[in-house]
C-alpha cells in the first residue's frame, strides 16, 4: 500500500512543484474565519468544460470570474475521489480523482487559479465507508490473513459479514442502476489512522515543501460523529480519531480551516470541545430561518452564540446538498427569497451559499427507491442560460430516469444567470448587493450580534457592531407592510447623531434630534433594511 502511495505522491509532487514555484500569491491566510464567504459547489452539476455533460474541475476554474463578481472568496467542493456514486461520497480509492472531474494536473491548476486570486479551497471528506471495489475490502473479505483485515469492521467469522453503512444499508443503487456494496471502515484500526493522516497531509502540502499554495485551505468533515452511526461499536471518535488528526494537520499548516458537519444536526458543542473543529453548521438557526418566525430566530441565535466557545464560529446557511432548496420551501416567492438571502448573509458567522441558491433554483428529495438518485432533484445543473441548452450545462443525469423526467429546469422561467444578471431587481443582484455590503463593512463580517427590541411580532431587528461601526438590520418576515418602533436606547450617544446610511440603496438619511428609545421606520412586505448608524 505505501509503495503505491509513495509513487503517486512522487508523480503528483513533480506536477505541483513545476507549476507552483516562483509565483506570488495574495495573502489569504491572514483572514479570520468570519471574513470568509463560502460558495458550496456540487461540482458534477456546476459547469462542464469538455462536453461530456459532467461538471468538472476545469469548469469551476473557468467560472472563477463569476464567483468573484458575486462576492465569494472561498469555495467548498464535494469529494473528488474515485467512486461509483455520482456524489463521490463512498470511494473505490481515496487518492484517485474521479476522471469525470479531470486529472491531478487539472486539480492543481484550479488550486493555483484560486490562490492567485486570494481565494480559498475547502475539500469535503467522507472517510467512514468504502465500496466493495476498494483495495481494503477486496483483499480482506473472507481473508483474515489480509494486511487490511482490521481496516474493515467485520461481524462474522473469517471476515464474512462486513458492517453495514449508515441507515443499515448493505447495498445502494447508483444513478445508472448499478447495485454497489458499501461497508464501514474501522476507525480504531491503527492502519486506518496512519493512512488518513498521510492522506489529509498530502492534500494540505502535496510536495511536502512547506509552501501551501499548492494545497487545500481546509476540510469539511462529512457526517462527523462521536459514536459511529450511533451503533455503539466505535465510540469516542472525536478524541480518539479526529482531534489527533486535526492536531497533526495544524502542526503542518496552522492556518487550516476545519469544518465539522455534526452528524446529529444539533448545536454541536461537543464537536468544538472534544473534536476541536473551527466551525460547525448552524442547523438550528437554519431551521428557524425557514419558519419565518421572529421569536424562534431570536431564541436560536441567542442559544447559538451563547454556547459557542471563544475562537470558534458557525456556518450560516439556508440550503445545502442534503436539504430542500430554500426556493422550494417558500414556493419561489421572490420577496421571501430575498429575506432568506439577508438571513444567510447578515447574521454572525460564516455564510455559505449553495450553488444556484443565488438564482432561486428549486428542488427537494424524491423517493425513487433505495437509490442515491433520490437527491438528484436538489443537485441539478446550475442554470447558466435562459434555456437549459447551452455550452457547459452539466446535464450528466439527462435521460437516465424519473429524476430527469421530473426536472425542475425550465426554459424562460426567470431562474437563470442570463435572465437575472441584467435585471437590477433580481435575486442574483440582491445577493451581490448584500455580499458587497458584507465585504465593505467590518461589523457585518466579524462584529458582534444582539437582537433589538421592536413592537411588532413579525419584525426581526438586530444590531451588528464592532469598535468602528454600528449596523442595524431590520427584516419584515410577513407580507404586510408595517410601521414599527425600535428601541435603540442602549446605543452610545454618538450613534444616530445626524445621519444614517441605507446600505441597500446607498442613500444618506438625515435625522432630526430624536428619541432613540422610540425610533420609527416603515417596511414593505418582506422588505429588508440595512442601515449604517455610525
Amino acid at each position: 500500500m505505501w509503495r503505491k502511495i509513495s509513487l503517486l505522491l512522487i508523480f503528483c509532487c513533480a506536477i505541483f512543484f513545476s507549476c507552483s514555484q516562483l509565483k506570488e500569491y495574495p495573502d489569504r491566510q491572514s483572514r479570520t474565519f468570519e471574513q470568509e464567504v463560502i460558495y458550496h459547489i456540487f461540482q458534477r452539476s456546476f459547469f462542464d468544460s469538455n462536453g461530456d455533460l459532467h461538471g468538472d474541475l476545469n469548469g469551476i476554474r473557468s467560472k472563477l470570474d463569476y464567483l468573484e463578481e458575486l462576492g465569494v472568496n472561498t469555495i467548498l467542493i464535494t469529494p473528488l475521489y474515485l467512486s461509483p456514486f455520482y456524489h463521490n461520497y463512498f470511494p473505490d480509492d481515496f487518492f484517485k480523482i474521479d476522471p469525470s472531474y479531470g486529472s491531478a494536473e487539472d486539480y492543481l491548476e484550479l488550486v493555483d487559479a484560486l490562490h492567485q486570486r486570494g481565494m480559498k479551497l475547502i475539500m469535503d471528506m467522507e472517510i467512514h465507508y468504502v465500496t466493495s471495489e476498494h483495495e481494503w475490502f477486496k483483499d480482506s473479505f473472507q481473508n483474515p490473513q489480509s494486511p487490511y483485515s482490521d481496516y474493515i469492521i467485520y461481524n462474522g467469522p473469517n471476515n464474512t459479514n462486513p458492517e453495514s453503512i449508515i441507515f443499515n444499508l448493505d447495498t445502494v443503487e447508483t444513478w445508472d442502476g448499478k447495485q454497489v456494496i458499501a461497508t464501514t471502515v474501522d476507525m480504531y484500526s491503527q492502519g486506518v489512522i496512519d493512512y488518513h493522516h498521510q492522506l489529509f497531509k498530502y492534500w494540505v502540502d502535496p510536495n511536502g515543501d512547506g509552501d501551501f499554495n499548492d494545497g487545500v485551505d481546509g476540510f469539511r468533515i462529512d457526517h462527523m460523529v462521536d459514536d459511529l452511526d450511533w451503533k455503539n461499536i466505535r465510540t469516542d471518535l472525536l478524541q480518539k480519531f479526529w482531534k489527533p488528526l486535526f492536531d497533526e494537520l495544524r502542526a503542518v499548516n496552522p492556518h487550516l480551516l476545519i469544518i465539522g458537519e455534526q452528524g446529529e444536526w444539533d448545536f454541536g458543542i461537543k464537536y468544538f470541545e472534544k473534536g476541536d473543529v473551527d466551525l460547525i453548521f448552524s442547523f438550528q438557526l437554519r431551521n428557524a430561518f425557514i419558519k419565518f418566525d421572529k421569536n424562534d430566530i431570536i431564541s436560536m441565535a441567542d442559544s447559538t452564540y451563547r454556547l459557542r466557545p471563544e475562537g470558534k464560529s458557525e456556518i450560516i446557511f439556508i440550503e445545502n446538498h442534503d436539504l430542500s432548496r430554500f426556493a422550494t420551501i417558500v414556493s419561489s416567492n421572490p420577496l421571501m427569497l430575498k429575506v432568506g438571502a439577508a438571513l444567510n448573509i447578515l447574521f454572525k458567522g460564516v455564510p455559505s451559499i449553495y450553488y444556484g441558491q443565488e438564482l432561486g433554483m428549486t428542488g427537494e428529495f424524491k423517493k425513487y427507491g433505495n437509490t442515491a438518485s433520490n437527491d438528484i432533484p436538489r443537485r441539478e445543473a446550475f442554470e447558466w442560460y435562459r434555456t437549459i441548452k447551452g455550452p457547459g450545462m452539466a446535464l450528466w443525469y439527462k435521460d437516465t430516469g424519473p429524476w430527469w423526467d421530473e426536472t425542475q429546469l425550465k426554459d424562460n422561467d426567470g431562474i437563470s444567470l442570463s435572465e437575472q444578471k441584467s435585471d437590477p431587481s433580481s435575486l442574483w443582484n440582491f445577493y451581490k448587493t448584500l455580499l458587497a455590503i458584507r465585504r465593505s463593512n467590518s461589523a457585518i463580517q466579524t462584529g458582534d450580534y444582539i437582537a433589538v427590541k421592536n413592537d411588532n411580532q413579525n419584525i426581526l431587528s438586530f444590531l451588528r457592531w464592532d469598535e468602528s461601526q454600528y449596523i442595524l438590520v431590520v427584516i419584515n418576515l410577513h407580507e404586510k407592510p408595517v410601521s414599527i418602533q425600535l428601541d435603540l436606547g442602549n446605543l452610545p450617544d454618538t450613534v444616530l447623531d445626524k445621519t444614517i446610511t441605507d446600505l441597500i440603496t446607498n442613500k444618506e438619511i438625515a435625522l432630526e434630534k430624536m428619541d432613540k428609545s422610540n425610533w420609527m421606520t416603515e417596511l414593505k412586505g418582506y422588505e429588508v433594511g440595512v442601515y449604517r448608524l455610525k
